[in-house]
């Protein structure tokens, strides 16, 4: 498995969920967890998704998930798990 952790930051609005799970789809990708909150009008979710059987490689799949968001208006960051694990520990 290739582990992979996305955090969508934004504006809440309809469909954030759907563009990016079909950007996801599109390549193949697994979503293994997600979790969202709507905190007033501010959407944050965080998505665990294997890229393993992905058509494309991870850079690939990062620009396309970081243009989806820049068109929705909602900031993506993908990061491979072990680097996000590495950047949060105590």
């Amino acid at each position: 498995m290739e582990k992979v952790v996305i955090t969508i930051t934004g504006q809440d609005r309809t469909g954030i969920v759907a563009n990016i799970s079909n950007i996801l789809a599109k390549n193949n990708v697994n979503i293994l967890d997600i979790r969202q909150s709507i905190m007033d009008d501010l959407f944050t979710m965080i998505m665990l998704v294997d890229i393993s059987t992905s058509t494309k490689n991870f850079m690939d799949i990062e620009k396309e998930l970081n243009k989806t968001g820049e068109e929705i208006g909602v900031k993506v960051i993908a990061q491979h798990e072990n680097i996000f694990k590495y950047m949060h520990r105590i």
